[in-house]
């Protein structure tokens, strides 16, 4: 929140990668939009390109079936409102400040402890796997790895390969139905009883009206009651063939860790 401190770290750079949020997610709404102004100057001072991990909430799930770069982004939520404004932002400083937003789907790997796999479908003690899912429903997964690899890859590109405000979609694992992942699990674990049980949305939904988590989590439910694939014909362009670990080796990878 410091702009000379976030200028002075950026001093060399050439890619800032701008993957930070405030501690405990809290005031998120507040202090995001600062964040990244000051990183776009930053950026802009040291001649850096900006590289921002994006997300699904950009878009509305129940009218998006597929993602690409030209899709609309007309968000549901308040979350998504931010994001759109985010990426809005780096366009808008373009071509002064390059920029380039790397999309993907819910991540699960090793360090992803905020996320959906590691706070529902596994969460230690794995008694049980808690799935938020919708019976054959698609959703887009992300292992870190593989996106990690790719963003390498794309920002060791020549700067002439990129647009000055380029927006990839990282396919990852588009899962058909929840039900893969929660037999991956069991895969993994060598625990083909262990149960399942359906994520409480109806408590949520309950307790929304006192804020706090069920609030939050109910606002992305839709993400859960609708299939979003994310179109990765530009990404491919750019780096050819993307890294894709099989969904049993990133399950297991994200339970060991």
């Amino acid at each position: 929140m410091t702009r000379a401190d976030v200028v002075r770290a950026a001093m060399g750079a050439s890619v800032i990668i701008h993957a930070v949020n405030p501690p405990g997610y809290r005031n998120w709404e507040r202090l995001v939009l600062p964040m990244l102004d000051n990183t776009i100057v930053a950026a802009r001072s040291a001649g850096a390109r900006v590289m921002l991990p994006g997300t699904l909430y950009n878009y509305d799930p129940s009218a998006t079936p597929v993602i690409d770069e030209r899709t609309p982004q007309r968000p549901p939520g308040r979350k998504g409102t931010v994001r759109v404004e985010m990426e809005r932002r780096l366009m808008e400083a373009a071509p002064d400040v390059r920029s380039l937003v790397v999309r993907a789907g819910d991540f699960f790997g090793p360090g992803a402890r905020q996320s959906w796999f590691a706070q529902a479908f596994a969460k230690p003690p794995l008694t049980r796997i808690m799935n938020p899912g919708t019976p054959r429903v698609g959703h887009a997964w992300a292992f870190l790895p593989d996106l990690a690899e790719t963003i390498v890859r794309l920002i060791e590109l020549p700067p002439d390969r990129l647009r000055p405000c380029e927006r990839l979609q990282f396919p990852g694992h588009d899962i058909a139905d929840g039900s893969e992942i929660v037999a991956a699990i069991r895969r993994a674990t060598g625990r083909p009883d262990l149960p399942e049980r359906h994520f409480p949305w109806a408590l949520m939904r309950a307790l929304a009206p006192f804020g706090g988590f069920p609030r939050e989590v109910l606002e992305v439910r839709p993400f859960w009651q609708y299939p979003m694939r994310l179109d990765g014909r530009r990404l491919r362009e750019l780096v050819g063939d993307l890294p894709c670990t099989s969904l049993d080796a990133a399950v297991a990878s994200a339970l060991n860790a």
